[in-house]
């Protein structure tokens, strides 16, 4: 019996809209790339970068389904945070996220740590310049932290291996406002950290243990502090962050056949807030969900007081560089020394 011809009018309008919908759904994916590195940026979501690798190399960046279950997040002052993860920019120290604020009083009556500024983390920001070899974006006014900020992800000219990361800071406000520029890289938890380190006096380590988690492990050896990640789980899993103030103004990730070098300017320990370090390094896993573990590089510029209308800038360059070694300490360790760590890559 044939469909008669206004159930197919129906039909074909259903699909219509749900093909609208999802179109309208997906964000927004600005790729740059030179034939060396591939990196996919996105002004929605609070204007991240959510892929970032070498040509024909997996997404070096642990990126949650949220990106395209929940692509347009309603960016109220209730709001919570959303798992996207990837690369994005906070401001620190964490303490005083919600206590400048009047848009939400329970949260800074209650002094609140969580969740990062929805205004930051979860809104679109605006396109202000798109060339195949850089990004520019501006977020909007952030009633809760008092700034906006503009981010630029760039190619860099003559080095084919390197994507360079600026943020601008500005103070919205009519009063001054003090805070740092945080950035988050977010990796899978397996992914093995190197940090150059004088000592384990400049390291804290903050073990959130119960039933569940065990203590994180770690080793310090030759002036490079690593996460311990081939060592047995003796519990379910793993969480706790670790707060460094490195010898040196760079980080070492491993993951699979590629390294990803995170550069920055070094900072004296007295610019960075008390509370904070310069590199901080969270984890958390559970052995039955290996897929939703969580490794962050997170790297703090220093924490300054801004009257109206100043800024303040933060630079990260990354460097994705190919390996082919065994994927130990001891192989990983030597291939650093053998680039001289940093300097053959700068």
């Amino acid at each position: 019996m044939p469909i008669p011809p206004i159930f197919l009018v129906r039909i074909f309008l259903y699909m219509s809209l749900f093909t609208a919908l999802s179109a309208q759904a997906e964000i927004t994916r600005i790729p740059l790339s030179n034939g060396t590195v591939a990196v996919e940026v996105t002004p929605d979501i609070g204007g991240r970068v959510v892929s970032v690798g070498l040509v024909d190399q997996p997404n070096f960046l642990r990126v949650g389904a949220a990106v395209v279950s929940e692509p347009n997040p309603a960016v109220t002052p209730n709001a919570n945070n959303i798992a996207y993860f990837g690369h994005e920019t906070w401001v620190g120290p964490q303490s005083q996220w919600w206590v400048h604020q009047l848009v939400n009083p329970a949260r800074a009556a209650a002094k609140a740590v969580w969740p990062p500024d929805p205004f930051l983390i979860l809104a679109k920001n605006t396109l202000q310049e798109k060339t195949p070899q850089r990004v520019i974006m501006q977020s909007p006014n952030s009633p809760v932290s008092g700034v906006a900020m503009q981010k630029t992800f760039a190619l860099v000219d003559g080095k084919p291996n390197q994507i360079r990361v600026d943020v601008t800071a500005q103070n919205i406000r009519d009063s001054s406002v003090a805070w740092d520029i945080w950035f988050n890289t977010r990796v899978p938890h397996t992914t093995n950290v190197y940090v150059p380190v004088a000592s384990m006096n400049d390291v804290r380590v903050e073990h959130f243990t119960d039933a569940t988690y065990g203590q994180l492990e770690h080793n310090f050896s030759e002036g490079l502090f690593a996460l311990e990640n081939f060592s047995p789980v003796t519990h379910q899993g793993r969480k706790g962050k670790i707060f460094i103030q490195p010898e040196q103004g760079w980080l070492a990730a491993f993951r699979d056949q590629q390294l990803l070098l995170i550069q920055f300017p070094l900072q004296p320990k007295n610019a960075i807030h008390p509370e904070q370090g310069q590199i901080e390094l969270y984890q958390e896993f559970l052995n039955a969900n290996p897929d939703e573990g969580l490794l962050e590089l997170e790297v703090h510029a220093p924490y300054k007081t801004l009257k109206p209308d100043e800024s303040m800038s933060a630079t990260e360059t990354w460097t994705l560089l190919p390996y082919s070694g065994e994927q130990t300490p001891a192989a990983q360790r030597a291939f650093l020394r053998g680039l001289g760590v940093i300097n053959a890559v700068d």
